[in-house]
């Protein structure tokens, strides 16, 4: 029986994408893990990973094609044994229902988990009309399951072994995982809010306003797209309060030029990754801010997994530090460089750029001294750091003095954060970033 390669959804927010490259041909034997694929996302370009074997028996989408939505067959495959050339393509415009949907449950029983869009799938998806029985899975020691299945058990602590599989030859698939009984389910598995259903109104220019030809229309690429729909949603539907305060950096700068001199191999911290350590830690002093709102309770993370904002090519990107109040300064600035470097190539792949429990938005590099930041959901709170400058204080002996000042803002959700809690947070990261030996305890 032919099996159908469609096209996959490889970041939360992929409605469509772009199928730059085939690294296949037809006629091509490929096995589970073969790279078949590069795929452009509103995001990334990312390489696409078979998830079974067979002989490549049409390619349904020429390389280059924009546009290509999710679950669209791409491709098709011939198993062993059954005829290449036989295979006929299904039907154009036809919506596959992809292997990895959840079943509709029986009349009576409850309906299975809706898995989080925060998990996302990185591999194609297959449909086929033989869907075999469940079966034991097991085959000379070896568990057979999809990557993404993979992921998802073990984000719910769910055994595979356990598991009956009931995709292609008994593979593990997403809905058997969601069928299973879950262990404790991470934060980050809540369900994203709705979209705005006919709130949103079209953007439009009126010719009464600027004549047609006195201006130049760039079409919106899925990024720009992409972008514009999540921050809109976001500032819609995400009662926001902002809390701004001065820091004095001057101790902390001091620390970061005998930190440089003192590293070797090359290390070189900045501002920003001691920022991103003070916040890492104050999120540990405060863990009421590290938090998420749900429509089933608050979502309390465990780690200060954090986001930061990179500008590239048509939008920005939030790769994220994991558990970086773990880290050390030098771990974090190697680790930012690198996620930087390849977000501006777009080469992340989505789980480095999903997962973030707090963001911070640095454009003290251009001059701007004060700005408030739109909230990156699901996460409870986003920093907006301005620019260190040169400012009158009063120091502790009523003198007024020189000191280099930074203003920052902290944007609360306030279903999750109220204002006490967001002042408790901006005086643990001020302590921290005004005393950066406290970092060090």
């Amino acid at each position: 029986m032919s099996i159908n390669i469609t096209m996959p959804a490889l970041s939360p927010t992929m409605e469509e994408g772009t199928l730059s490259k085939w690294l296949v041909k037809e006629g091509d034997t490929i096995s589970s893990g073969d790279i078949i694929a590069e795929i452009e996302t509103d995001k990334a370009t990312m390489e696409v990973e078979a998830v079974d074997e067979g002989t490549v028996a049409k390619l349904l989408v020429p390389a280059g094609t924009e546009g290509v939505k999710v679950n669209a067959v791409i491709a098709v495959l011939a198993e062993e044994g059954e005829d290449a050339s036989s295979v006929k393509a299904p039907p154009s415009g036809a919506a596959p229902k992809p292997a990895d949907a959840p079943p509709k449950p029986a009349a009576g029983s409850p309906s299975p988990t809706v898995q989080s869009p925060a998990i996302t799938q990185t591999v194609t998806t297959v449909t086929r009309a033989d869907t075999p029985l469940p079966s034991a899975n097991a085959a000379g020691g070896r568990i057979k399951a999809s990557p993404l299945a993979r992921r998802i058990a073990s984000m719910k602590g769910i055994d595979l072994a356990a598991i009956a599989g009931t995709g292609p030859r008994g593979r593990i698939i997403k809905r058997d995982i969601e069928a299973a009984k879950p262990g404790a389910a991470p934060a980050a598995a809540a369900a994203a809010p709705a979209q705005p259903d006919g709130l949103i109104l079209p953007q439009i220019l009126d010719d009464r306003v600027y004549a047609p030809d006195s201006y130049e229309l760039k079409p919106l690429d899925g990024m720009r797209k992409t972008v514009a729909k999540r921050l809109t949603t976001s500032f819609m539907q995400v009662p926001h309060f902002p809390l701004t305060i001065d820091l004095e950096l001057d101790r902390l700068l001091a620390s970061r030029t005998a930190i440089n001199a003192a590293a070797s191999g090359g290390v070189k911290v900045s501002v920003n990754d001691m920022l991103i350590k003070a916040a890492a830690l104050a999120l540990m002093d405060e863990p009421d801010c590290n938090a998420s709102y749900t429509d089933k309770g608050i979502a309390y993370h465990k780690h200060a997994n954090v986001s930061v904002a990179v500008a590239i090519d048509g939008g920005l990107i939030t790769p994220v530090i994991f558990e970086a109040e773990t880290k050390g300064l030098a771990e974090i600035s190697k680790e930012m460089k690198d996620l930087a470097s390849r977000a501006r190539d777009r080469k992340l792949k989505p789980q480095e750029y999903s997962g973030g429990t707090f963001s911070i938005s640095n454009l003290g590099m251009f001059g701007i001294r004060n700005f408030a930041s739109i909230i990156n959901p699901p996460e409870g709170m986003i920093l907006s750091v301005g620019a260190g400058e040169k400012r009158a204080v009063v120091d502790a002996k009523n003198n007024i003095v020189a000191a280099t000042v930074m203003s920052v803002t902290l944007t609360c959700d306030h279903r999750v954060i109220g204002g006490a809690e967001g002042a408790k947070w901006l005086q643990a990261f001020k302590r921290y970033v005004e005393t950066p030996e406290a970092m060090l305890l």
